[in-house]
């Protein structure tokens, strides 16, 4: 299933649906060991109202459906920002956590604290998957702007904060080797991250080295940065999270629970990331 109904880019072919519009026909899970819901709104401003239909009440009534069908597994990609925004440098874990800001990181909470008050005790295993940052070929969001940053010019950035991110095809064999190989039932939430420590700095670097630039120099002083991501912040709709927070915060996850829990192992590379998002082959 997809919103477009267009064949994945290998060929598979998908069915058009719209969870706004309509739910999936229950019919399609006849048969069906595992469903992997991967569907929300994120990235867009949008509504708080359509953050609440389609990342938490959509996914509701789709677990529903499945464990009425006899689905022996649901998953449900989540986030790291349903734990809240981070208050520290501390590595969190699955426990820590604060009310979330911004309607996306709500809308991901509620449909958690459903999903687990609902299939606590049932047959179906439900896996709540948080990832955090996730980066890779067609990355959205902070990492396609620093990397046309990069391209037009932006100084090297100063060092300062600390990001968990984890690779998109790490995350795609975790959520595979789940469906093949579900946990018991129940509900299990996990935080998903290669378990490195990441800096915009060591990104831009990254990036400059994929695009066979030298390092770049680093002119540009620390209030400097805080004027721009603070015009920034006048000049396009206004976000929970201030540019330079986003930019030089500190978010750091602890993928212990996971490691534990499962055989999972996270093998991506920053650097090949780098190279995929300015389109040139990794040469490491």
């Amino acid at each position: 299933m997809s919103r477009s109904g267009a064949p994945l880019p290998d060929g598979t072919p998908t069915q058009a649906l719209n969870l706004a519009e309509a739910d999936v026909p229950e019919e399609l899970f006849v048969g069906i060991d595992a469903v992997c819901h991967l569907a929300g709104i994120a990235h867009r401003q949008a509504l708080p109202a359509e953050y609440e239909a389609i990342n938490h009440l959509a996914s509701l009534r789709l677990a529903r459906a499945a464990a009425r069908a006899g689905v022996r597994c649901f998953i449900y990609l989540s986030s790291v920002k349903a734990m809240g925004p981070a208050n520290d440098a501390r590595v969190r874990a699955e426990e820590d956590r604060v009310p979330a800001r911004d309607p996306y990181g709500r809308s991901k909470w509620e449909a958690e604290v459903d999903l687990r008050r609902e299939f606590a005790a049932g047959p179906m295993a439900v896996v709540i998957l948080r990832p955090a940052l996730v980066y890779g070929p067609g990355a959205a969001g902070n990492l396609q702007l620093l990397a046309r940053g990069v391209r037009c010019g932006l100084p090297r950035p100063p060092l300062s904060g600390e990001r968990s991110m984890i690779g998109l095809f790490d995350l795609v064999e975790l959520v595979a080797g789940i469906c093949h190989d579900p946990p018991p039932a129940g509900v299990h939430t996990w935080i998903v991250s290669d378990g490195e420590r990441h800096t915009t700095q060591g990104l831009y670097d990254l990036l400059r080295q994929a695009l066979g630039k030298g390092r770049g120099r680093a002119w540009l002083p620390a209030w400097g940065w805080r004027l721009g991501a603070s015009l920034l912040d006048r000049l396009r709709p206004r976000d929970s999270t201030p540019t330079y927070e986003r930019l030089f915060g500190t978010e750091l996850y602890s993928n212990a629970a996971l490691l534990a829990a499962t055989d999972w192992r996270p093998h991506c590379r920053v650097e090949e990331a780098a190279a995929a998002l300015v389109g040139r082959p990794y040469s490491g």
